[in-house]
């Protein structure tokens, strides 16, 4: 049975799911940070996934990054699976502007992270909502 790690369910918020993953929204709204997890158990490596789940999260990951590029208008979209601190599979998908302020750096620990305000939120989810439309169910909370 899927089960979400507990360091990405103290940092992020539940946005919804894809077929095949949870999409997160990292609790920093110093950039629109999102992150797929598949809904497998005990995945730690892209290679653990059968084929079908390894087209299906390069699809859902690769379609993700093209709506929030657009969405969020981003000068570049960071895309990376690292887990040196969380061994569950995860994708980071990162919005990145040329003034947001660890541009041109790595997001990681460049800055304390500064939660959401529960309007701040709302606007996410509804830009979300305007291009997260075939195949995603939100899950609202």
């Amino acid at each position: 049975m899927f089960s979400l790690d507990s360091r990405l369910q103290q940092d992020t918020l539940v946005v919804g799911d894809f077929p095949l993953c949870r999409l997160l929204l990292m609790n920093d709204a110093n950039y629109p940070w999102f992150i797929l997890v598949p809904r497998r158990e005990a995945v730690s490596e892209l290679f653990q996934l059968d084929a079908v789940d390894q087209q299906a999260l390069w699809g859902e990951t690769t379609r993700l990054a093209e709506v929030l590029k657009d969405a969020f208008s981003a000068d570049k979209m960071n895309v990376a699976t690292l887990g040196n601190v969380v061994s569950q599979l995860h994708m980071h998908v990162i919005v990145r502007r040329r003034e947001d302020p660890a541009w041109p750096a790595p997001v990681w620990g460049r800055l304390p992270a500064r939660a959401y305000t529960d309007a701040e939120i709302a606007l996410v989810r509804e830009r979300l909502r305007l291009v997260l439309t075939a195949d995603f169910h939100f899950i609202e909370g």
